[in-house]
């Protein structure tokens, strides 16, 4: 199959094929991220004026992906990966998509620690992305990645792998009573924090396809990690130790309360580059 007068037909496919599912800035978009990611157009491919031969075993996996967008499946999951500060890191249902305010949480982690071999544990680690990330930005540092989940589990282990990230892993429910004895000088965590009853405010790509386990906390208790982890920082922070976490835009300041409340000191919250409450730190009581 040949198209001629570079990827425009292509890309004008792409996004006629997805109208159905998606406003068109949203089409626009998946259709230019579809050719640079999956089919590795370059710029001149995009925009230079060059004929492009797309081979037909391409067509059938081009064919394949608009199926499966059309399902709403994050193009994340479809290609298997999601870049996440600079890393490409294995991606699946298992697994949270990384998110962009979780990238503000990470630099502000490095931008505040710059000393050698501290000791951190990533509670809900998901893909592993926060500790592998962190263990190639921090200074020599002694990472542990808890998550409830075995497959989730097994995606970090690969994504840790892959950069050669020092990280260790383990199954812990941290709403359990089972909890390994460490002593951390920081935790971080972005836990489940969305209430059931915010499902309506959310797109399909999102409800169908990612992982309920990692999202969602009972309308009733909606800081339920929350409450758990300052508790758990209680026992294994050193002294000084800091705890970093993301957070419901919409609760905020009932999050930094709860920590106030729990003797946290220099609770700071602060804004992503939304401008929404997403980020708190807090220092061992």
């Amino acid at each position: 199959m040949r198209i001629f007068a570079t990827m425009h037909p292509i890309y004008q496919y792409i996004k006629e094929e997805l109208s159905g599912c998606y406003n068109p800035s949203e089409c626009s978009a998946l259709a230019k991220w579809v050719l640079t990611e999956a089919f590795h157009f370059t710029a001149s491919e995009l925009y230079g004026g060059k004929d492009t031969i797309f081979p037909e075993k391409d067509r059938s996996r081009l064919e394949d992906i608009i199926r499966r967008l059309q399902s709403f499946e994050p193009l994340q999951y479809i290609l298997g990966q999601a870049r996440f500060c600079g890393l490409d890191f294995e991606v699946s249902p298992a697994v949270l998509i990384p998110r962009p305010e979780t990238e503000e949480l990470v630099e502000w982690i490095v931008s505040e620690h710059r000393e050698a071999g501290l000791r951190l544990i990533d509670i809900g680690t998901g893909s592993g992305c926060i500790p592998v990330t962190l263990s190639q930005r921090l200074d020599h540092p002694y990472i542990a990645g808890w998550d409830i989940s075995p497959a989730a589990l097994e995606v970090a282990r690969r994504n840790a792998a892959k950069h050669r990230a020092d990280v260790t892993f383990a199954q812990v429910d941290v709403l359990g009573t089972e909890i390994p004895v460490l002593t951390a000088d920081l935790l971080v965590s972005n836990p489940p924090y969305i209430a059931q009853q915010e499902r309506a405010d959310m797109q399909r790509n999102v409800l169908d396809w990612e992982p309920d386990l990692a999202l969602f906390v009972p309308d009733d208790d909606p800081l339920l990690f929350y409450r758990r982890i300052a508790e758990i920082g209680r026992h294994l922070l050193a002294p000084q130790g800091s705890i970093y976490l993301e957070i419901n835009q919409r609760l905020g300041e009932a999050t930094a309360a709860l920590l106030q409340e729990a003797g946290y000191r220099s609770v700071e919250l602060r804004k992503d580059l939304s401008g929404n409450d997403r980020m708190l730190k807090a220092i061992r009581p």
